[in-house]
C-alpha cells in the first residue's frame, strides 16, 4: 500500500524543543493537490508559530504526509516530499486532507476512507480542502452535514452525495468536527483556527504580514467575538437558540432552567436536543464554551485569574481552576506562565 521513504525533519532549537505547541496540524497531501489553499493555511501557521519571523515551529507545529509515504506532485507540477510517515490517530488537533484534481479524489483507496472514519470516531477534527470533500463524502462523513464546495463541482458532488447539504457561498463550513473549504487562499480558515488555539494577536499577526485587510476576517478573530465554532450550525432550532443564549450570557452563572425558559422549553427537552445534535449535555457544552473563552482571555489580556473566573461565569477562582485543569491539563497560571516563558526564551534568541 505504501512505499518506503527517507524523511527529513528540520532541526529544532531549544525553544522548539521546550515549548508545548498550542496547535498541531497534520497535512495529508493527495497527489495533484491544489497548492494555494495549502500554502495559505501553512503560511498563516508559520507566522503564528513564533513571536518573530524566523519560521520556527514553536506555538504551532505541522507535518506533511502523503498516501504513499513517498513524494507526490501538486496540480501545478511542484513536487513535494513528506516529512513523516502517515500516522495521525491521536497526534494532531486537526488533520487536513488536501485534494485537488478530481481524478485523484473521486475513487480514494478504502484504507484512507477507513482512516478518516476512525479519526472522526476519535473526535479528531478533519478539514477537507478543495476536492478533499469528495473523499469525505465517499467515507460517509458528510451525510446529513453542511459542506462547502466549489461552484464548478457542485452538480457532480450533489449527484454523488445527495445526503449532504451543499453550500457554494461559504469560504468554509464546520459541521460537527468536519470542516470543508472549497479552495481559495484558506487564510480566513487559518485565522479562525489560530485565533481559537493561539489567540487573536497571533492570528492578526499573520493577516497583517500576508497583507490581508478583510473586515470580516478581522471581525471573526477579535477577542470579544466567537471562535470558528460560530460557523457550526446545528439543524435544531432549540439548540441554536440555546447556544446563542449561552454565548451572550458567558459571564452570568445562570442555571440550565434559565436557558430552557428563555427559549420556551424545559430542561428535559433541552437535554434531549443537545444529546441528539451535539453528543454532549447542555451543561457540558456550556462549560466548554466558558473554558474556551477563559483560555482566550488568558492569551489576550492581563486580567487576573479571579477576574477571568467571574468574567466566564464561574462562582469563584477555585472552581474555575479545577475545571480548567480538567479540560486543558494544567492550571490557568501554569498555562499563562508557560506562554510567557516561551516568549522570553524566543526573545533571548535561544
Amino acid at each position: 500500500m505504501k512505499t518506503s521513504s527517507v524523511y527529513e525533519t528540520p532541526g529544532e532549537d531549544s525553544a522548539e524543543k521546550r515549548v508545548k505547541p498550542d496547535l498541531r496540524v497534520g497535512f495529508i497531501l493527495m497527489n495533484q493537490f491544489t497548492l494555494v489553499p495549502v500554502a495559505g493555511l501553512v503560511d498563516s501557521l508559520r507566522f503564528a508559530a513564533d513571536k518573530s519571523f524566523r519560521s520556527q515551529q514553536i506555538f504551532c507545529k505541522w507535518d506533511w504526509m502523503t498516501c504513499s509515504d513517498g513524494p507526490i506532485t501538486a496540480s501545478c507540477g511542484m513536487p513535494i516530499a513528506p516529512t513523516k510517515p502517515l500516522s495521525v490517530i491521536g497526534e494532531y488537533d486537526y488533520v487536513i486532507l488536501a485534494g485537488g484534481l478530481l481524478s485523484e479524489t473521486r475513487d480514494p483507496p478504502q484504507w484512507l476512507l477507513q482512516l478518516l472514519r476512525e479519526l472522526h470516531a476519535a473526535k479528531t477534527p478533519i478539514i477537507a480542502l478543495c476536492s478533499g470533500s469528495f473523499v469525505l463524502g465517499k467515507a460517509g462523513l458528510l451525510d446529513g452535514r453542511r459542506c462547502a464546495v466549489h461552484f464548478t463541482i457542485r452538480e457532480e458532488f450533489i449527484e454523488r452525495f445527495p445526503k449532504a447539504d451543499v453550500l457554494v457561498d461559504k469560504s468554509f463550513v464546520d459541521d460537527d468536527g468536519i470542516t470543508t473549504c472549497p479552495g481559495g487562499t484558506a487564510i480566513d480558515l487559518a485565522a479562525n483556527l489560530i485565533s481559537r488555539h493561539c489567540g487573536s494577536i497571533r492570528a492578526q499577526k499573520g493577516l497583517e504580514y500576508l497583507l490581508v485587510n478583510d473586515e470580516e476576517i478581522q471581525r471573526q478573530t477579535a477577542p470579544e467575538k466567537a471562535p470558528v465554532t460560530e460557523l457550526h450550525v446545528y439543524k435544531n432550532d432549540l439548540v441554536e437558540r440555546a447556544i446563542h443564549y449561552m454565548r451572550t450570557h458567558m459571564d452570568t452563572p445562570s442555571s440550565l432552567r434559565a436557558v430552557a425558559q428563555s427559549i420556551g422549553t424545559n430542561e428535559r427537552q433541552l437535554h434531549r436536543a443537545f444529546m441528539s445534535n451535539t453528543n454532549e449535555s447542555p451543561a457540558h457544552y456550556w462549560r466548554k464554551l466558558r473554558l474556551d473563552h477563559a483560555k482566550r482571555l488568558l492569551m489576550n489580556t492581563s486580567q487576573h485569574v479571579t477576574q477571568i473566573a467571574y468574567a466566564t461565569g464561574f462562582s469563584d477562582a477555585s472552581h474555575f481552576i479545577l475545571w480548567f485543569r480538567k479540560q486543558f491539563g494544567e492550571t490557568p497560571c501554569s498555562f499563562r506562565k508557560r506562554r510567557h516563558d516561551a516568549e522570553k526564551l524566543i526573545n533571548s534568541g535561544h
